[in-house]
């Protein structure tokens, strides 16, 4: 059976099935020399059992350490053959393999990514010395503060939750994985309905689809997709000694997730709080305050949950004063109206940055993807900037009003601090 007749939807994309359930969705950029694929499946870290922490992750990593056809060295060597760019990335609620090439190079790309994907070995010793990278990287993670802040706060805001823990995992749990483990994990949630296929740049919607149902052609099967998480949120105060010139701060609360109606209103909040360097935080706290070197806002959004954000790094000596400007900022959008014209910079930059962020047949891939999963349809760039548009000032202090609030604030700190020098009362924030 063939696959099923292709939609054209606005903005030159297209989607189709392939006969075996795995659905496909291209966007054409003719204009481009470059192509870029993807292939993404249903699972991240937020799918795992809390024994097997980082499995998503090492598997990820396992899919370039040879298969039944290819050594990883012939992996590498074949796509820097054509001058191509392979790679990978596990979030908490999707693991995606892709590559970049030249446009006429796209059918070796698909050959090595589906026998990446299909057909990897995980030999008990290439995982062995898989396990030491990932070790090393957990330790790189550690090592950068301004990251592991991050992880911090989720942990916190989301304690307990599968949404919460780190995508990387524990060193303990990733050393106990076994090949046995992964083939399960593959298993489980590898299967047709839970793939997505995407590719943008100068493609040809037919000629993928025709490229994957081939390449697919033993891929059968299916499997329970994961339910999106919707922790409730846990907001707490976490101080981690660290010996480090700089301390890091994350104050935040709960957002919005990824398919909530009021995703463009936080947008445009996010942008007038903390969103550039006009915005409320840069210029109080580094332009007039010199506080900081960096200061933003931002959102961490699922498909069933969320947070959003503000960090900076600061001087030890510096937290309180910091902690004490954004909580004053939080209350000045709950209470005060954006005015007319802040509100128009806003939006113009949320435009200009969502244009500027797409001039690359790779972040067109990853915007094909996580729409699928997220939304199951593709936004058109118009159509997100009518909905830009449409916010009000209203609006913005409504949801200023509703997550904003004092007593749902959370507060991490790493770095040479001490809690009781920082005196934060979330009451007072």
């Amino acid at each position: 059976m063939g696959a099923l007749r292709s939609k054209v939807k606005p903005g030159m994309y297209r989607k189709s099935t392939l006969s075996n359930g795995v659905r496909v969705v291209t966007e054409s950029m003719p204009a481009f020399r470059s192509a870029s694929i993807g292939i993404w499946a249903d699972v991240g870290s937020a799918a795992e059992a809390a024994e097997r922490r980082g499995i998503s992750h090492l598997v990820e990593h396992m899919l370039f350490k040879g298969t039944q056809r290819r050594t990883a060295r012939q992996i590498a060597e074949e796509m820097d053959g054509i001058g191509g760019n392979l790679n990978a990335f596990t979030d908490k609620e999707s693991t995606c393999y892709y590559a970049k090439v030249m446009d006429q190079h796209l059918p070796v790309a698909v050959d090595v990514l589906s026998d990446m994907f299909l057909n990897s070995r995980f030999d008990p010793e290439e995982l062995a010395k898989e396990q030491k990278v990932v070790l090393e990287e957990i330790k790189m993670y550690d090592d950068s503060p301004d990251e592991l802040i991050h992880d911090l706060f989720i942990q916190t805001m989301w304690d307990g939750s599968d949404l919460g823990a780190p995508t990387i995992g524990f060193a303990d749990t990733v050393s106990k994985i076994v090949p046995e483990d992964l083939r399960a994990h593959m298993k489980r949630h590898y299967a047709p309905n839970s793939v997505v296929v995407a590719a943008a740049g100068n493609v040809d919607h037919d000629n993928v689809v025709a490229l994957f149902e081939k390449a697919f052609a033993s891929f059968e099967g299916s499997c329970e997709l994961p339910q999106p998480g919707s922790p409730p949120a846990t907001p707490g105060t976490l101080f981690r000694h660290k010996d480090s010139e700089q301390a890091y701060v994350v104050l935040g609360t709960r957002g919005l997730s990824v398919r909530d109606d009021r995703r463009y209103v936080l947008t445009v909040l996010d942008t007038i709080l903390g969103g550039g360097m006009s915005s409320r935080l840069f210029q109080e706290i580094r332009e007039k305050r010199g506080l900081v070197y960096t200061v933003y806002s931002f959102q961490a959004a699922y498909r069933g949950a969320g947070l959003f954000a503000v960090y900076a790094g600061t001087s030890p000596e510096n937290v309180r004063e910091c902690v004490s400007v954004i909580g004053e900022q939080f209350a000045v959008l709950r209470d005060t109206r954006v005015g007319d014209a802040e509100l128009r910079l806003a939006k113009e930059h949320i435009k200009g940055s969502l244009t500027l962020s797409l001039e690359s047949t790779s972040s067109r891939m990853i915007r094909l993807g996580r729409s699928e999963f997220s939304l199951g349809r593709q936004l058109t760039t118009e159509e997100i900037e009518q909905q830009v548009d449409a916010v009000t000032a209203e609006d913005v202090q409504t949801l200023a009003q509703d997550l904003l609030t004092d007593d749902q604030l959370g507060l991490c700190v790493l770095g040479p601090v001490d809690e009781a020098a920082v005196n934060w009362n979330r009451n007072a924030a």
